[in-house]
């Protein structure tokens, strides 16, 4: 990836694989905007909750799909910035590299836009998400939910 970041971090309660690495998410923008705040902040609060980020930064999609191979990432987050079509066709080459990949989405989403993307299986946060939220869905998505306490009395 030519204007890549590569950071990577990873937490010591981290969601881990079996293998107990933790659980690796490939974050890229699939726009050419210069607006980064929404990735970064994203970026941190999934490394704050235990995953390893790969912040791909402004990417075509064969370099986002490159990355996802490369880096033999669990999830990956799209940067959508408006751009539906873009992202379809990113996420049409994902599916394409590896089927079972998940896949969630950010940004600037039209109500019509998230519908499309989510009837192709991707998760959507538009703005306001909460960051709860999305790290709650990459723990699900890569099957790294805490296990549920059941209490019996």
């Amino acid at each position: 990836m030519s204007s890549a970041s590569n950071e990577s971090t990873s937490a010591t309660s981290s969601p881990a694989a079996t293998d107990g690495a933790p659980r690796r998410i490939l974050l890229a923008k699939t726009a050419l905007d210069g607006h980064w705040r929404g990735i970064s902040v994203v970026a941190r609060a999934l490394r704050d909750g235990g995953f390893q980020v790969i912040l791909g930064g402004m990417s075509t999609g064969t370099e986002i799909v490159r990355a996802a191979i490369d880096e033999d990432v669990d999830l990956v987050g799209l940067n959508v910035g408006g751009h539906v079509e873009v992202a379809e066709r990113i996420i049409g080459e994902l599916r394409a590299a590896r089927a079972d990949l998940p896949i969630f989405a950010g940004g600037i989403i039209a109500p019509w836009a998230a519908r499309r993307l989510q009837a192709l299986g991707v998760e959507v946060f538009p703005p306001g998400s909460q960051l709860d939220e999305i790290v709650a869905c990459a723990r699900r998505l890569t099957g790294t939910e805490p296990a549920s306490v059941s209490v019996s009395g």
